[in-house]
């Protein structure tokens, strides 16, 4: 079974594509029954249909290619509750030879142009009909069309700059042009404010041309959205009879409104170093936040927005500070928060979890770009990003390439007069009464619905068949947990259904509802489908999302145990042995990589924090929790790869015994990409070999990595560090950390093999103690 060719038509990864009908039996799978689910992914002749669904009266599910249809009476049998509905009469004519799209056999996944509430509208007419001979779609639908079903050019979004101004100058020159050149590209109708802060908070007047027009708040006071609103005059209590839209919001207006003023005031901003020698500076980064979010609450007509902030240091003041001014005292590490020695952080993230729903309940997404050599908070700011679908950039400067190219990234829009940005998003899970819901791993915030599909579990972001997200891309992933539960007494049917139903407004300001229709196979507990089935890779993706959210309550001792405990359970049960014969132990080629993905898991930087700042540890975990399988994969066991003189460049194992003093190895970990030069080729680099004609094979072999380097890091967002390195240079760590460590100081050998000096156990050992444990059972 070709898993990624199915995702690539439902949008999902499922673990396993077979499940035992009772909760024992599910249980004893060890991985749970999950799936990794792209709401918008790209998919290939994907229907948009121009009206609304037709929705079930007994489930609310939506009509779907597995409804049984009688078209003698009219009706259609929703297969998730068998209530029968009626066809509207705009469905009347339909037959075998002349079905609506969504009852079409091969479009699991069709998508709705709807109003924002999307009631159940007329349907589709004659025209949009299709029959069983037609290849091609529905007539085209002009974005034009898209934009509102009222006829009217829908709002523009809104976004809030807030700036750091204790940022060194030269820092805060590049943080500005970067501005600047996002205004230049904004639609003419996308709304803009300006925030500066430091000890103070000051909201910038872009609707005033005569001066420098700014409110002031003071950065070390917590004040309520609404107290906040007021004292800006865009309260809905501060004009009686007058709503925040018929007031003069002169802090958030349409870039064509205010273009000139807002980049005057960009130009003007002033670093301001307003700390003491041996001290920090003041800023008050989460009074800033606290006032760019009541901006868009008081002004912002559920557009969507995005409060951007750009800083270069720690939260020192006000509500979410995470450091004291003073240098004498350290900034938190993880060994702070496992000792209980960080006195700012239990009271931060209480904050920022305020802030979080506020940002839930206004569909507005909090992105922070944190570019400074120290740490800034991100630990403590992960919940309210991470729950909006924000983007988290670290890096060591504001002119790197990194900042600028995901700045650039999230405002793209390839010559449409919309960005391409959805925003207010919800995604519902519609299930047979046979499966239950536990939760979601991700970008998501539970909104607490519960119907007859939650189960009494709670996993994530649980107690719900229906989550919210500010914003989606084509790359967010959620991962769903499930439970079964059955009647013991009563046979279940041969087949179970899932639906999701994901609502959004789309770029273009019109709301789209995407629905999905998958039906998967009930099998005796040892079926061969199970092992059919089973997907390794996203089932490596499950566990580490798993692992990652026991990480941020438990020690990594304690969830390094719990991941060894599961693997010893999941190999015993479907290792091939004889018991007590560690020699007779096999495991068939659908599960044979998974115990290699726990054993990198487990040297992870997810999981071992040793080395690395709490602000990296959540940067790390938070990109996993929304990346898909194949970037989980990447994050969770690197790629490498092998230039020589030999051939084309080859993948070769994970391990130091890849090394060799003649070849160019490419590494990719997600987050770095390494370009490591054995000994004799950096030796012959610096000798300039490779300008002289004579040598052109060793200069197209120097090429070759770079090349495939610079097309890693052209498609991916956040943008990875490019890292080059000697074989036995300082550099090469971030190499050695994440190799198997074949050849240690206890095993050297004299072949020129590089040794690593380290406890760790190697994969091999790794592989033969979980053997022995296995067998046991």
């Amino acid at each position: 079974m070709d898993f990624a060719e199915l995702e690539a038509i439902e949008g999902l990864r499922w673990p396993w594509n077979a499940w035992p009908p009772s909760r024992s039996d599910a249980a004893a799978l060890v991985v749970p029954l999950s799936v990794m689910c792209s709401p918008l992914m790209p998919l290939a002749d994907l229907p948009l249909l121009p009206y609304e669904p037709l929705l079930c009266a007994g489930c609310r599910a939506a009509l779907n290619p597995y409804a049984r249809v009688d078209y003698r009476s009219a009706l259609w049998t929703c297969p998730f509750c068998s209530h029968k509905n009626p066809f509207p009469r705009s469905y009347a004519g339909i037959g075998d030879n002349n079905l609506p799209a969504e009852l079409f056999p091969t479009y699991s996944t069709v998508e709705y142009v709807t109003s924002r509430n999307s009631r159940p509208s007329p349907g589709p007419s004659g025209g949009f009909m299709l029959s069983s001979s037609s290849t091609s779609l529905l007539p085209s639908v002009s974005s034009s069309s898209l934009s509102g079903l009222d006829g009217q050019r829908p709002l523009g979004p809104a976004f809030v700059f807030v700036v750091d101004v204790c940022t060194e100058q030269e820092e805060l020159r590049a943080v500005k042009n970067e501005i600047l050149h996002v205004i230049a590209q904004l639609p003419e109708n996308a709304m803009v404010g300006l925030i500066s802060f430091a000890s103070m908070v000051w909201v910038h007047d872009v609707g005033y041309s005569d001066c420098s027009k700014v409110m002031v708040f003071c950065g070390d006071r917590e004040l309520s959205s609404e107290k906040i609103q007021q004292l800006m005059g865009i309260s809905r209590n501060s004009k009686v009879g007058m709503t925040p839209s018929m007031q003069n919001h002169a802090f958030l207006l349409p870039v064509s409104e205010c273009e000139f003023n807002f980049t005057t005031w960009v130009e003007e901003l002033k670093s301001t170093q307003n700390s003491l020698p041996g001290h920090r500076p003041s800023r008050a980064t989460g009074a800033a936040i606290s006032t760019a979010v009541a901006l868009l609450e008081g002004c912002s007509p559920n557009t969507g927005g995005r409060v951007m902030v750009f800083t270069s240091g720690p939260a020192t003041v006000g509500p979410g500070m995470i450091a004291d001014t003073d240098f004498g005292i350290a900034i938190r590490t993880h060994r702070d928060f496992v000792n209980g020695h960080a006195p700012f952080t239990e009271k931060a993230r209480s904050f920022n979890k305020q802030l979080a729903q506020r940002l839930s309940d206004g569909s507005f997404v909090l992105d922070l770009f944190a570019c400074s050599l120290d740490q800034v908070g991100t630990a403590e700011l992960k919940y309210p990003i991470e729950t909006s679908g924000g983007f988290l950039v670290l890096a060591d400067s504001f002119e790197s390439e990194q900042f600028r190219k995901c700045l650039r990234y999230i405002f793209k829009h390839e010559g449409t007069d919309h960005l391409n940005m959805n925003f207010d998003a919800t995604i519902e899970i519609v299930t047979t009464k046979e499966v239950k819901i536990c939760g979601a791993l991700g970008p998501c915030m539970s909104l607490r619905k519960k119907n007859n599909s939650v189960g009494d579990k709670e996993i994530g972001q649980g107690g719900s068949n229906m989550w919210k997200m500010s914003t989606l891309t084509s790359k967010t992933c959620i991962t769903f947990i499930f439970q079964v539960c059955t009647d013991h007494n009563v046979e279940p049917p041969p087949v179970f259904f899932v639906q999701f139903m994901t609502r959004y407004r789309h770029g273009n300001g019109g709301f789209r509802l995407r629905v999905t229709t998958v039906a998967r196979r009930w099998v005796k507990p040892r079926s061969p489908e199970i092992t059919a089935g089973f997907d390794q890779e996203a089932a490596a993706a499950v566990m580490a999302r798993l692992a990652v959210q026991r990480a941020d309550e438990y020690h990594a001792r304690d969830v390094i145990r719990w991941l060894d405990k599961m693997l010893i359970r999941f190999t015993a049960k479907f290792g091939d042995y004889v018991p007590e014969d560690p020699s007779t132990f096999r495991l068939s080629s659908n599960f044979s990589l998974y115990p290699q993905f726990m054993y990198y898991l487990r040297r992870s930087q997810f999981i071992d924090v040793f080395n690395s700042t709490p602000d990296e540890t959540a940067f790390c975990r938070l990109m996993l929790n929304r990346e898909g399988v194949v970037g989980s994969l990447t994050m969770i066991q690197p790629t490498l790869f092998q230039y020589s003189f030999d051939g084309p460049p080859v993948p070769v194992l994970l391990d130091v015994s890849s090394i060799s003093p003649d070849v160019i190895l490419l590494f990719d970990s997600y987050f770095h990409i390494v370009i490591h030069y054995g000994s004799k080729i950096a030796q012959w680099r610096k000798l300039g070999y490779d300008k002289n004609p004579n040598h052109e094979n060793l200069r197209k072999l120097l090429e070759a990595p770079e090349v495939d380097a610079e097309s890693l890091i052209a498609d991916r967002i956040p943008v990875p560090k490019l890292i080059k390195c000697d074989q036995h240079g300082s550099q090469a760590r971030f190499l050695l950390a994440r190799l198997n460590p074949s050849v240690t100081q206890k095993t050297m050998l004299t072949d020129g093999t590089e040794i690593i000096f380290t406890d760790d156990v190697s994969l091999q050992v790794f592989i033969e103690h979980l053997q022995e444990l296995a067998v046991q059972g």
